[in-house]
């Protein structure tokens, strides 16, 4: 009851990732900060999940965002330096409360609330990601276009694992995503 509770929460705030709906264009600032915010909130979810988790497929998932969410926080940076925009230092405050609630959780019910969010989360991902990538003019799109392969690849891993554990894949069950899964 507990993890329906933690996902109805996620769900209705929108809060993991906050990228905007579909369709809602974004200037290269406001992705990047917020693919820079996401990009941190994956990471501390991901050590959280790989000392936490039950289940040796979700401790691997989040081994796996740590390192690859890492990379690309690593190489947005090295974007935004050479194109002047400031990535924030923290993350967002809505970040930050997602972190929280499920940092409280462990074994079976981090890995359902885990794995469901992730899914969700990286849906939405990949659909920000296209959309910045086919505007195709600067080099955060370039970065954008870059970074998708690796966002689908988790999509697909995610969707996986939370067949096997039985987590709910409902797309659309609540706005997740943002940039930076």
């Amino acid at each position: 009851m507990r993890t329906l509770r933690t996902l109805g929460w996620l769900a209705s705030a929108g809060l993991l990732l906050g990228a905007p709906a579909a369709g809602a264009a974004m200037d290269d600032a406001d992705f990047a900060k917020g693919a820079a915010s996401g990009g941190m909130l994956e990471v501390q979810l991901g050590r959280h999940v790989a000392q936490h988790a039950s289940n040796p497929d979700v401790r691997a998932f989040g081994e796996r965002m740590v390192s690859d969410h890492g990379a690309a926080n690593r190489e947005l940076e090295g974007v935004a330096q050479r194109v002047g925009l400031t990535l924030p230092s923290e993350m967002k405050e809505e970040h930050r409360e997602t972190f929280e609630k499920l940092s409280a959780l462990r074994g079976a019910e981090l890995d359902t609330a885990y794995m469901d969010a992730m899914v969700q989360d990286h849906e939405h991902d990949v659909d920000a990601f296209r959309e910045q990538a086919e505007q195709a003019t600067s080099e955060v799109d370039r970065w954008a276009a870059r970074t998708l392969p690796t966002l689908e690849s988790h999509l697909a891993r995610a969707e996986a694992i939370a067949k096997q554990i039985g987590a709910s894949t409902r797309s659309g069950a609540g706005e997740t995503g943002a940039p930076g899964s």
